[in-house]
């Protein structure tokens, strides 16, 4: 038996507290606790999470979804840099010919002074132009107004038909992208919840980066549909102010038509002679 006294009896539990309790704690560890071989596996090391990396990681089906909507928007901005610079120049013609009609006496100036400049309103007096031609026989004045409304009303439609084509495909990437990134998560997570179910285990290092990679499908849906709406919407007035520019310069053309009709009601000598003239350009 050891004797020893009081001070010695404190510095020897000192020593065998500092030496006994670490190694107890360790004999008593579970193998939850304590960190081995088979609880590092190569899904727990770190993965590349930037985009390019979860794209390459993805399912083959989520990187065919990522794919679409890339490509539908790549098609988002080419319509919109198409159309951007086909309703310019188209807004630049209606203003030029609207101002050339506003400054015209009659339809055979006005004819003369449009040569050159084309586009809808040219269409419109050449419009004009042909119904007073087909009417010279026997002219009535409201007959000829109403033919000639008629045939400015369709030249005004096509024209707004024709600046609408193109923007039905924003509607549409507007429309169902947002719903294909969804596909694509829902499928990804999917994936996600079987491969916890194999490899049992509910680790976060094991579960976050297939649910990142299914959520970027929605996020790219949601880049792709936001400027496709934004866009159509900017298209829809844009076109609707050019359809404001025709019907303005169509209006513009029945007064000229008008001014002739009375000229020729009036017995004016050179009525029927500016139309001849204009016809025959």
């Amino acid at each position: 038996m050891l004797r020893c006294t009081g001070r010695g009896t404190i510095n020897t539990l000192t020593i065998i507290a500092l030496i006994g309790f670490p190694a107890l704690a360790f004999a008593q560890g579970t193998p939850e606790t304590l960190p081995t071989v088979s609880s590092i596996g190569s899904s727990d090391l770190p993965r590349d999470l930037s985009p390019w990396g979860m794209f390459l990681s993805a399912d083959p089906l989520v990187k065919a979804v990522l794919l679409g909507l890339a490509f539908a928007s790549v098609v988002t901005w080419t319509v919109w840099l198409a159309k951007t610079i086909e309703l310019l120049a188209a807004n630049r013609r209606a203003r030029r010919g609207s101002a050339a009609l506003a400054s015209a006496r009659h339809l055979a100036e006005a004819a003369q002074r449009l040569g050159k400049v084309g586009g809808a309103v040219g269409q419109f007096v050449n419009a004009a132009v042909t119904e007073l031609r087909l009417s010279e026989d026997g002219m009535e004045r409201e007959g000829v107004k109403e033919r000639l409304v008629s045939r400015l009303q369709r030249i005004e439609a096509n024209r707004g038909r024709a600046m609408m084509r193109g923007t039905g495909v924003l509607a549409t990437i507007g429309a169902t992208a947002p719903f294909v990134g969804l596909f694509g998560t829902v499928w990804g997570i999917m994936n996600s919840f079987i491969g916890i179910s194999k490899s049992q285990t509910t680790n976060l290092a094991v579960v976050a980066p297939g649910i990142a990679e299914a959520l970027l499908a929605t996020a790219i849906g949601l880049v792709a549909a936001i400027p496709a709406v934004v866009i159509y919407n900017v298209f829809s007035r844009q076109i609707g102010s050019h359809r404001a520019l025709l019907a303005d310069a169509s209006a513009e053309v029945l007064r000229l038509v008008g001014r002739d009709l009375d000229r020729a009601a009036l017995g004016h000598p050179t009525s029927r002679r500016t139309v001849s003239l204009s016809a025959a350009e």
